[in-house]
Parts: structure tokens; C-alpha cells; sequence
């Protein structure tokens, strides 16, 4: 694995880096500097309609909440983010990335998040593991405190599993509605 970059931001460089995400962006050769400017928006609270085109149109994402299957959804999970919390970033982070085949590859990125809800700051350890095909993500799983997500395959008790996964597509498909179908907000 080749460790590509790591940054604690202060709030003066995260927002020139979250600018830097738009139309003048200009990409190196590894997926991460791509995605990484666009994925700081998502996180961020700041996302606009181009900062999901890192996503193939069959992207999922998944964390122990919600499961969001294809980029509109998506877009409904990340647009939520502004509904709950007053603030939402990633605040440090280092990222990994190795190439499992040609043009395939996995981006872990270890973090850690700050959340304000209700007036109270949430801090968050979390690994963000993206997996790409031809510079697109496919797959975005966001295992907070590190931990693996539960499904029928990591819990004891498949039956157990399953239910979580049922209700983590049940939230999603709740929070899709109420954000409106992945609707892009008006700006």
C-alpha cells in the first residue's frame, strides 16, 4: 500500500481546499486527488451536483445507518448531513491507496470527523474505504470507529444480519423521500 497524502486542516486551508473541488480542480495521477477535494464537500455539508460525478451511476454507499444504492440516493444521504447537523467535516485525515487491478482500485482514508447536533460537538473516528473501476467509485463504506459493518456476514446470527441490513435500506429509502428523491437543492 502507498501512503499518498495526510493533512490535519485548519479551518483557513479546509476551506481553500473545499473550493478547490469545483470546475478548475485540476486532478494528478492517482484517484485520490481527485475524489479526495470532492469527498471533503460531501462531509462537509457543501456538496453540489458536480462533486458526485467521483460516483458510477451503480454506486453504493453504506455506513452503520443507512445503505444507498445508486448516485441518487446517495445524493440523499449526503444532503441529509445539513438537515441534522448545524456543522459536519472531516478534520484530519491520511489515505492509502492501491491498485487491485488495472484501473480498479481501493482508497482507504482514515479519519476523523467533528459533527455539531443540538449544540453538542460529536467527534468520530472513522476509516472510509472507496473502491474504484475506470476512476469512478463503486463502492463508498464509511466504518465509524473503525469497525467492520454488520450484515449477515459479520454478525454470529445471520438471521440478526439480515435485519440490520433491512433496516439500514428502510432508513435510506425514508431519508431518500424526505430529501426529496436526490433532488440537487436550488442554490
Amino acid at each position: 500500500m502507498e501512503n499518498i497524502h495526510s493533512k490535519e486542516m485548519k479551518d483557513e486551508e479546509r476551506e481553500g481546499y473545499l473550493k478547490g473541488a469545483g470546475d478548475d480542480y485540476n486532478p494528478s495521477n492517482t484517484a485520490s486527488h481527485y475524489i479526495l477535494p470532492h469527498l471533503l464537500n460531501l462531509y462537509a455539508s457543501r456538496a453540489k451536483a458536480q462533486d458526485f460525478e467521483i460516483y458510477a451511476p451503480n454506486a453504493t454507499f453504506e455506513d452503520p445507518l443507512m445503505r444507498a444504492e445508486g448516485v441518487k440516493q446517495i445524493k440523499s444521504s449526503f444532503y441529509s448531513l445539513g438537515k441534522v447537523f448545524s456543522e459536519s467535516r472531516i478534520v484530519e485525515y491520511n489515505v492509502t491507496e492501491k491498485e487491485i487491478s488495472p484501473g480498479n482500485k481501493e482508497i482507504l482514508i482514515d479519519n476523523k470527523q467533528y459533527y455539531k447536533f443540538l449544540g453538542k460537538d460529536i467527534h468520530m473516528i472513522s476509516l472510509i474505504k472507496l473502491y474504484t473501476e475506470g476512476g469512478k467509485v463503486v463502492r463508498h463504506e464509511d466504518c465509524w470507529d473503525k469497525k467492520p459493518l454488520r450484515n449477515r456476514e459479520t454478525v454470529k446470527v445471520p438471521l440478526v444480519g439480515r435485519m440490520i441490513e433491512v433496516s439500514r435500506r428502510a432508513s435510506m429509502l425514508l431519508t431518500h423521500a424526505v430529501m426529496g428523491f436526490g433532488k440537487d437543492p436550488s442554490m
